[in-house]
């Protein structure tokens, strides 16, 4: 009952009915729904803090976030690194993710003492009264944003793995079980961010930003100490170095065997190393040949008369180069495929606080418009996870329905259909506000849909592809190129603004400004750039599509069914 590779907390084999499963990914789906829970909001709403708080201008205000999420990537590789090298992922959420709580406790005592904080004043009437926070007060808010963001960084990169470790992907029910937890740990993402933008959007802007950022430390530390009493529970990757090393070492020395002639049989490969006088080199085992893909790299296992690592590799390491690189050019191509996300999500809220919100007697704010995707991802990710999935398995034989590519694929699809819609409903908005008009919220419902359609397949296939197809050891780091993809995928969409605005702004004296830049939507051409997101999306997905059709998985997608398990074995 021991599964290979793995140990218990206490460095003793694991034992399948014992650790594992269902079970212990509870620990790490609470933990992601009170992660969530903190920092979708103060995502949102810390812009608000520094400006009509701390003072800070806006451009600045909305700068020091956006450095302090890129920050949060940078520090998720950090923790990818370590935790696939030399700590187990469970004691790195343990051991760094107190910073977090360490930093929201520092940012709830400066907006609770007036001592560490700008005087308030009200910066639209005065501002040439209103002091900026500075000195020791701006290095305390520095310190305070960039160690909440350490530790979360250090936590968004092990979570994942370290809930996908609790199944064995050679089991056919463990592998659906994996899946599965794929499905539920991004609902989870949804449900917290659900949750935060009612309470502690809520808890910051009536009862004190000292209140809420207390509220929100709290919860960091109690889903430490949740998963802290996990720890008998999991089942624990054990660390084997640095993989980034590894990777290295076939590169460097499959480049200096470049010239040798690999043997043209596996039997040749495993022949036993001879010893010869000469110039003459000898052959050590080789990669298996199964996969016939970056071949060259197969001459890193040819000895050439010297012995360590930058020398000779092993099968193992050649094999780990090989899934890295083969993933890159998907890695690549999904990154103009994302990139319509961020504008569709950011542009439809900003449609939405122009439409009619009242539902009856309630008044929706703008920004309670985020519930909204969130909402109709929390209703679609049981749906889809419950019913379709098994429906497409028993047809198809792969364990998550479609493959992680297809799935993925259908999510870029649905947000090209987005954008085509939202250009028709923001031409439809802009002719009601012309005539003195205003049209309902419910028009923005369609491509609210999409986008929670493409956040059910496209964010978890993306998660999963790169979870299954990374090596045992670089597992952190490929959730942590993940969180970097989506990063990066929102400043390529910042590109394509500055490059739409730059485009269209007339030239001349005195011309206006880019479709983007006017002062309000309805002096802007948002319909206009949309059916621009829809045709860049659309070239990325054909893109996308080239070299999805060419990638071979590492490991093959299709499990063996023999009986559909229970919903308890299948649900978090």
């Amino acid at each position: 009952m021991a599964v290979g590779g793995f140990l218990d907390w206490r460095g003793n084999p694991i034992n399948r009915k014992v650790h594992g499963g269902v079970r212990a990914a509870w620990f790490v789906y609470f933990l992601t729904v009170v992660t969530s829970t903190v920092n979708v909001p103060n995502m949102l709403n810390m812009v608000t803090y520094l400006h009509g708080t701390m003072h800070m201008g806006i451009s600045s205000s909305s700068t020091t976030v956006t450095n302090v999420l890129g920050a949060t990537s940078g520090f998720a590789l950090l923790g990818a690194f370590l935790s696939d090298s030399y700590i187990i992922r469970a004691r790195t959420i343990l051991l760094f993710g107190p910073l977090e709580f360490l930093g929201y406790g520092l940012l709830a005592l400066q907006a609770y003492l007036p001592s560490l904080r700008p005087p308030p004043c009200n910066a639209e009437a005065e501002v040439s009264s209103c002091r900026e926070v500075h000195g020791r007060n701006a290095v305390l808010l520095y310190a305070a944003l960039y160690i909440s963001a350490f530790g979360d960084g250090f936590m968004r990169a092990c979570m994942p793995p370290l809930g996908a470790d609790q199944f064995d992907h050679e089991d056919p029910s463990e592998s659906r079980q994996q899946s599965s937890f794929f499905n539920w740990y991004t609902f989870g993402i949804s449900f917290g961010g659900f949750i935060g933008l009612i309470l502690i959007v809520w808890l910051e802007n009536s009862k004190g930003w000292d209140v809420g950022f207390g509220v929100c430390a709290f919860l960091i530390l109690l889903g430490l100490l949740v998963v802290a009493a996990g720890l008998p529970l999991y089942r624990n990757h054990v660390p084997e170095g640095s993989p980034l090393t590894r990777i290295l070492q076939v590169l460097v020395v499959a480049f200096k065997n470049r010239k040798l002639q690999l043997p043209e049989k596996l039997e040749e490969a495993q022949e036993e190393r001879s010893t010869e006088q000469g110039g003459s080199t000898e052959v050590t085992e080789i990669a298996s040949q199964t996969n016939s893909s970056l071949k060259f790299l197969d001459k890193a296992c040819i000895n050439g008369g010297k012995d360590g690592p930058w020398s000779v590799c092993s099968t193992k390491n050649v094999e780990e180069t090989k899934a890295v690189l083969r993933v890159l050019p998907v890695f690549i191509s999904s990154l103009i495929g994302y990139m319509s996300n961020p504008l569709l999500f950011t542009f439809t809220v900003q449609q939405g606080g122009l439409t009619n919100t009242r539902l009856g007697r309630i008044h929706v704010s703008p920004a309670t418009l985020f519930i909204i995707p969130s909402a109709f991802q929390m209703a679609l990710l049981p749906v889809y996870d419950r019913f379709l999935v098994p429906l497409l398995r028993r047809r198809t034989g792969y364990a998550s329905g479609v493959t992680h590519l297809q799935r993925v694929g259908a999510g870029f699809a649905a947000v090209i259909l987005a954008s085509a819609i939202a250009a028709v409903v923001e031409r439809k908005r802009r002719a009601d506000a012309a005539a003195a008009g205003q049209m309902s919220l419910f028009w923005l419902a369609p491509q609210f849909f999409l986008l929670g359609v493409s956040d059910v397949t496209s964010f978890p296939g993306l998660l999963e592809l790169f979870s299954s197809e990374a090596p045992r050891g670089m597992k952190s780091i490929a959730s942590a190129l993940f969180w970097c993809e989506l990063g990066l995928s929102s400043w390529l969409a910042t590109l394509l603004v500055q490059v739409v605005n730059r485009a269209t702004r007339r030239h001349g004296g005195g011309g206006g400004g880019g479709w983007l830049e006017g002062a309000t939507l309805n002096t802007s051409r948002l319909d206009l750039f949309y059916w621009v997101v829809a045709a860049v999306g659309l070239l990325g997905f054909v893109n996308y599509l080239y070299w999805a059709s060419r990638y071979k998985y590492r490991q093959d997608p299709r499990v063996v069914v023999d009986v559909e398990p229970s919903a308890d074995h299948d649900s978090p």
